[in-house]
């Protein structure tokens, strides 16, 4: 278990220093192993701390820098370990506590900046010269034969328990137990746990295909929103570099991307992000097991982590936040060959000329930025883009993506994939089939599968309990306080059946439904006029009903759509796209002219998207927004000057900005 908790001043020059009466007697209880061991036997001495010792740690260790950062990895886990790569005690250190699936922090002193002084800063602290220094609980346990022996001797294991791992009184060992660590999934188990309860998050990222796994954290940190948004910056960088010289910038035309740089730095976040959520977790008391979870019982659960080993927890309450996967295509050669977005974002390699499979967002994003990048990026779609979407704008979206070199593929499906040359990339044969049977073959060097995601709900034993899916999507009904036909079993996110798919939504789901479970709020999460931006080449933003979705719920007649093109001023300089981004509010006539849907397609949609989704929250209409001084010059004014409706079938081409 993985807990962070204040300093102590119980740390003593010794093997093992135990600070309480109760913990020195269940060492006791093992004494007699102790002894009839003739190898090294560690000290056990118990301390009681003054008030003078008390002042002289914090002199000592908290009014230096070095001090402050030595306590603070000492608190950062339950099991704090500093040694050094090169070390082999070390080494044998770690890869024990990880056969006994001891979670633990190692401090590599040889590979921080500053390490040298803060190994001199611990040797003050500890006076052992040698490492390992093992800290439980921030106490010092000892070397490498200290921690063998204390293990052989169970004494170890002894240390990590305490009151919080006992079974609880009403014979559950958790108040919840929350079953994905993706953003929802953690949402909800740190909210619950502000409540006093005693939570466990299972989290296990199964392999893709080939291999690619990742950290805490779910889909959104480490393969979604997070590294997608980043590349789609490297790919507005490029166009900002070209837009330069028009600036007075004098740039070299022989600029050159490098996939690895990119990839590194971005992995390199990604990678911090996912110890910040392990942070949060120690930091609210969460308890936290890198295990796949799957029912066994109705209120229990099995747990079974990379190396096979199986753990079984009950609970009173279960969250199921499991999230979805990227879909293959059940064809020949796609599992062996083809990547996903679950690859991209760490492929060791440019991916060079590539064919992205798919019409979802994710697949426009994807071939977005790849083509940004300056790479040979063709789609191929079945039927329509971004369904589910308004359609005007998913049309928009396309024709700029092919204006700016993306190709485009429609109405076609790949029948097989053929490895024609190993390599990263490599190369491969595409054979597509179209709807009315013409086939093509092309060459590629990477296949970019992004033709949906299906919920990961199958294989983690729902039907013990008796959790309702829809057989044919995974998805789980619930009602709208997110729970599941079975009443201790809620689930929240992606796997939710007509609900969005959005982090931010899973979210909010969670916080709100923990207060409900634990704080006594009755809010629930509001699945309404939720905004959203795709980042392809040309930003989309929306909030609300699509158009077609408009028509039908108010009818033709009934709504009134307000539109118009407009020209960002920084790209009046350089004279690119005018007439290209796009805005229009829909508004139902019957309801005061209240704005209903909003969209926009143009550079930083997300941020203008945001702003005006809380004006339509609150019910924004269309006088409000007329009444609204806009700021100039930028895009989001266009919004506070439309006044050209579809009806009119006036113009709306703009001269300038």
């Amino acid at each position: 278990m993985i807990h962070s908790f204040k300093m102590g001043n119980s740390v003593k020059k010794g093997k093992v220093v135990i600070g309480n009466e109760s913990q020195v007697k269940s060492l006791h209880l093992n004494k007699p192993a102790i002894g009839d061991q003739d190898v090294h036997k560690p000290v056990i001495r118990s301390y009681k701390v003054e008030e003078k010792e008390e002042s002289e740690w914090e002199n000592n260790k908290e009014n230096t820098y070095l001090g402050t950062e030595l306590k603070q990895y000492i608190t950062i886990c339950e099991v704090v370990i500093f040694s050094k790569t090169t070390c082999e005690n070390c080494s044998k250190v770690k890869d024990h506590l990880e056969e006994l699936d001891i979670p633990y922090f190692a401090v590599e002193l040889d590979k921080i900046k500053n390490g040298q002084l803060l190994e001199k800063e611990l040797y003050k602290h500890t006076m052992e010269t040698a490492l390992p220094n093992v800290f439980v609980k921030e106490k010092l346990i000892g070397d490498y034969n200290d921690i063998i022996q204390l293990s052989k001797d169970g004494l170890f294991q002894k240390l990590l328990e305490g009151k919080e791992d006992k079974p609880k009184d009403d014979g559950y060992d958790f108040d919840l137990i929350v079953i994905g660590g993706g953003s929802g999934g953690l949402a909800a188990s740190k909210e619950a746990a502000q409540y006093g309860k005693k939570v466990l998050v299972l989290d296990y990222v199964t392999p893709s295909p080939l291999g690619t796994t990742w950290g805490l954290g779910g889909t959104c940190v480490n393969v979604g929103c997070i590294p997608k948004k980043l590349m789609h910056q490297a790919a507005l960088l490029r166009q900002a570099l070209k837009d330069s010289s028009k600036y007075g910038w004098q740039i070299e035309d022989n600029v050159q991307h490098n996939w690895d740089v990119m990839t590194e730095s971005i992995q390199n976040y990604i990678g911090s992000l996912n110890w910040n959520y392990r942070v949060a977790l120690m930091e609210n008391k969460v308890k936290y097991e890198k295990g796949f979870g799957e029912f066994v019982e109705p209120h229990k659960i099995k747990s079974t982590n990379a190396r096979g080993k199986v753990k079984f927890f009950t609970a009173e309450k279960f969250l199921v936040a499991t999230g979805e996967r990227p879909r293959y295509l059940g064809i020949p050669g796609d599992k062996e060959y083809c990547i996903t977005s679950d690859d991209l974002f760490s492929l060791p390699y440019c991916p060079g000329k590539t064919l992205v499979i798919g019409a979802s967002y994710v697949a426009l994003e994807c071939a977005g930025f790849l083509a940004g990048l300056g790479l040979d990026v063709t789609v191929m779609v079945r039927s329509i883009l971004l369904r589910g979407f308004d359609q005007e704008m998913a049309e928009k979206v396309g024709e700029y993506m092919e204006e700016h070199g993306v190709k485009f593929i429609k109405h076609f499906l790949p029948k097989r994939i053929e490895q024609i040359e190993e390599g990263k990339p490599g190369k491969l044969r595409v054979t597509s089939q179209s709807t009315d049977g013409t086939e093509i073959t092309e060459e590629y060097n990477t296949v970019l599968l992004a033709i949906g995601r299906d919920a990961c709900t199958r294989k983690i034993g729902l039907d013990i309990p008796g959790v309702k899916i829809n057989e044919k999507t995974g998805k789980i009904p619930v009602n709208d306080e997110e729970q599941t036909n079975v009443p201790y079993i809620y689930a929240i996110g992606d796997v939710l059946e007509g609900k969005l798919e959005l982090t931010p939504v899973a979210i909010q789901a969670g916080r709100l439904l923990a207060r409900r479970l634990y704080g006594s709020s009755e809010l629930k999460c509001d699945y309404i006029n939720v905004p959203t931006t795709v980042f392809t080449p040309l930003e989309y933003g929306a909030c609300g009903l699509s158009e077609e979705n408009a028509i039908l719920k108010y009818g033709e007649k009934n709504i009134e759509v307000y539109h118009s093109y407009f020209w960002p001023l920084e790209w009046t300089v350089p004279a690119r796209d005018n007439n290209k981004c796009y805005a229009k509010v829909i508004c139902n006539i019957n309801d005061n002219e209240r704005v209903v849907g909003f969209h926009v397609l143009g550079p930083n949609a997300g941020e203008i998207t945001q702003g005006f989704a809380v004006a339509i929250k609150c019910g924004l209409t269309k006088e409000q927004l007329d009444s609204t001084i806009g700021i100039h010059p930028v895009c989001a004014e266009i919004f506070t000057t439309l006044s050209v409706t579809k009806r009119s079938g006036g113009s709306i081409v703009q001269a300038g900005c």
